[in-house]
């Protein structure tokens, strides 16, 4: 009978008292759908010699969750034992790539210089997202480019985990559009890879695993177990070797943008910013009256909030680009929105999630703008496609 080689190397592991594979596992279990690109030695060196590292891990709820990421943060320290790290959570749930652009500054490097990223957004892009190819590019590039110009000397690791319809494309033998617009950018910029996706599909396809083993979506422990073992991987591939005497920390290439509009620049806006024309307040929602359901980590946040047509703002920024990260739920309506004074497009802030949550999400409103200064309008629009007409701003998004 042939054995799954997850199982394989859980099996290796469970003989040698170990709980994820290390430098003693097979030399590469995995094939190609773990890719080394250039190194991972700026991250090692300063392991190493410095006692200290930061680590920090983006994504959506694949990342947010108790799943891959605390195992390769174990996987970390049982490599480095004499380092002291600090490990950061940067997943939100619901969240693409394009609000991972836009938070990094915030949720990440906020926090002081990184020195080596975690990143997934393959499946929010697909699902929550629906995103074009433009769009993935955008955003996984605007979080790799921000990173080397914030963090010259990070490393960086992009994971491809899995939902259905990944699956269904990779059995059918198409690579599917959200892995193939990272893949792009991790090729342009050198990034390791992580396929797990395709990993899952193969062994699918060979009668080794089952969709209900790996866990769906949100990987059950054997899927968790499953990434963990291919990033433990990547790293025997790239730390097998003793360091030179004479290694330094060598800036990462920052090479023209695959998109030059990508969102590199990528920032938050306070919402206290905008100038309120009418029917707008800022503060926390009262939430126990609204119905659907509520996040708790963005029931405490002050937000920039309209729930009747008519209510207008106007924001001053600076960039190509100019959206808002809200929450939109059951009541959420659209706004009519105007750049520069120019004709208003109609935009809806209602997503297919929204109805029963109130649904984390960035809405892009005005994109392909030339650099420099602009002036966004934005209007509750009378007509609605929900149970009401609510906007409810956590941050401006600019590019």
């Amino acid at each position: 009978m042939l054995l799954p080689k997850s199982f394989l190397v859980l099996l290796f592991s469970a003989c040698c008292g170990i709980v994820c594979c290390a430098a003693d596992a097979p030399a590469q279990p995995f094939g190609d759908k773990v890719c080394l690109r250039g190194s991972l030695d700026n991250a090692r060196l300063t392991f190493e010699r410095t006692g200290k590292g930061t680590v920090a891990f983006l994504g959506g709820s694949i990342t947010e969750m108790e799943g891959y990421r605390p195992r390769v943060c174990a996987v970390l320290q049982k490599r480095f034992p004499k380092t002291s790290f600090t490990f950061i959570n940067a997943g939100i749930s619901s969240t693409c790539s394009s609000t991972g652009a836009f938070r990094l500054g915030s949720d990440v490097l906020a926090k002081g210089p990184v020195d080596l990223l975690f990143v997934e957004f393959a499946v929010n892009d697909d699902q929550d997202g629906h995103f074009a190819r433009s769009e993935c590019v955008r955003g996984m590039e605007g979080v790799v480019r921000h990173l080397r110009q914030a963090c010259p000397n990070a490393d960086a690791v992009m994971t491809f985990f899995v939902n259905e319809a990944i699956l269904k494309s990779f059995q059918e033998g198409r690579v599917p559009l959200t892995v193939e617009a990272h893949m792009a950018v991790a090729e342009r910029y050198g990034v390791s890879t992580i396929n797990l996706a395709k990993e899952v599909a193969e062994e699918m396809t060979a009668g080794t695993l089952t969709w209900e083993k790996y866990g769906g979506v949100h990987p059950a422990p054997f899927g968790n177990d499953l990434c963990a073992q291919m990033i433990d991987q990547l790293f025997t591939r790239a730390w097998s070797a003793p360091l030179p005497s004479a290694a330094a920390l060598k800036p990462q290439a920052l090479p023209s943008p695959l998109d030059p509009l990508c969102y590199a620049a990528g920032r938050f806006v306070d919402p206290a910013e905008a100038k309120i024309k009418q029917g707008w307040t800022l503060g926390v929602p009262e939430w126990q009256k609204l119905p659907g359901d509520k996040r708790d980590r963005f029931t405490s946040l002050p937000m920039l909030c309209a729930t009747e047509a008519g209510a207008e703002l106007t924001l001053d920024f600076e960039g190509t680009a100019v959206g808002a990260y809200v929450v939109a739920g059951p009541d959420a309506g659209m706004a009519e929105v105007g750049i520069d004074g120019g004709p208003a497009s109609r935009v809806n802030f209602y997503h297919a999630y929204s109805k029963g949550l109130h649904y984390p999400r960035t809405v892009m409103l005005g994109t392909d703008l030339k650099p420099g200064h602009h002036t966004l309008t934005l209007r509750v629009a009378a007509e609605t496609e929900s149970a009401g007409h609510a906007l409810r701003i956590m941050q401006f998004a600019a590019n």
